[in-house]
C-alpha cells in the first residue's frame, strides 16, 4: 500500500475509538458510508429526548393540527401543517390539474414516511446499521366503491401492503427484530391497524350555529 493509500485510509478512521460491541454503527471505511453517520446523530438525539422526558414530569401530550382549503377557481387543495405546505389536486379527468398527489396516495406517502422515519430510529435504538433504506407502500382505491354493483367495494385505500429495502451488515435476525420493533411502535402503522373513531361538525362561517 502506498504512503497516499495509507494515509486517505487513516483519514477515514473514526475521531475516537468505538466502544467494543458497537463497532457496527461506527462509520464504515468508505466513502459513502450511507446512513450510518446519521444514525449515530439520530441515536444522541433520541437518547437526549428520552433523558429530558424523564427529568421534566411536566411534558404533556401535543396536539396536532392540518388546516386544508380549496383555493377559488381551481378546486386545489392547499394543506397547511405549521409553516408547511401540500398541496393535493385531482387529475386531469376529475377536474383537476394534477398539480399534487390525491388524498389517498398522500395516506399511502404519509405510511410510507413514517415506517421509514420509525425504521431509522429503532436502528439508532437497536444499533443496526443500515447503509440504504427505502419502503414502498401500495394500496388499492376503486372509484366504484359504494355504487350499484359495487356495494362491497370499501371507499377507502385498502389492501396495503409495504415493502422495505434495506441495505445491511447486520444478520437477518438483527433485521427481524428491528422490523418487530418498528411494527411495535410506528404510529401510523398502529393507527391504520386500529383505526380510530373521528368526530366531526360543520359550522356555517359567520353564524355560531353548528349544522
Amino acid at each position: 500500500m502506498s504512503t497516499a493509500q495509507r494515509t486517505q485510509k487513516n483519514s477515514r478512521q473514526p475521531a475516537t475509538e468505538v466502544p467494543p460491541g458497537e463497532e457496527l454503527l461506527a462509520t464504515a471505511d468508505d466513502p459513502q458510508p450511507g446512513l450510518r453517520p446519521y444514525l449515530e446523530v439520530k441515536r444522541a438525539a433520541l437518547l437526549a429526548r428520552e433523558e429530558r422526558a424523564k427529568t421534566s414530569p411536566g411534558i404533556l401530550p401535543h396536539k396536532l393540527r392540518a388546516q386544508t382549503t380549496a383555493e377559488s377557481r381551481s378546486g386545489v387543495r392547499r394543506v397547511r401543517i405549521r409553516h408547511h405546505q401540500i398541496i393535493s389536486d385531482s387529475p386531469l379527468d376529475f377536474a383537476g390539474y394534477d398539480l399534487g398527489p390525491s388524498s389517498p396516495e398522500i395516506q399511502l406517502g404519509v405510511l410510507s414516511s413514517c415506517l421509514t422515519h420509525v425504521f431509522l430510529i429503532q436502528a439508532a435504538r437497536l444499533r443496526v446499521p443500515l447503509d440504504a433504506l427505502e419502503v414502498e407502500v401500495e394500496g388499492v382505491h376503486d372509484p366504484r366503491a359504494g355504487k350499484s354493483g359495487f356495494e362491497q367495494v370499501p371507499v377507502y385505500p385498502h389492501q396495503i401492503g409495504y415493502t422495505v429495502r434495506v441495505t445491511s451488515p447486520a444478520t437477518e435476525e438483527r433485521i427481524r427484530e428491528l422490523h418487530e420493533a418498528v411494527e411495535r411502535e410506528c404510529p401510523i402503522y398502529n393507527l391504520l391497524i386500529n383505526p380510530q373513531q373521528i368526530s366531526g361538525r360543520v359550522v356555517l362561517t359567520g353564524s355560531p350555529r353548528e349544522v
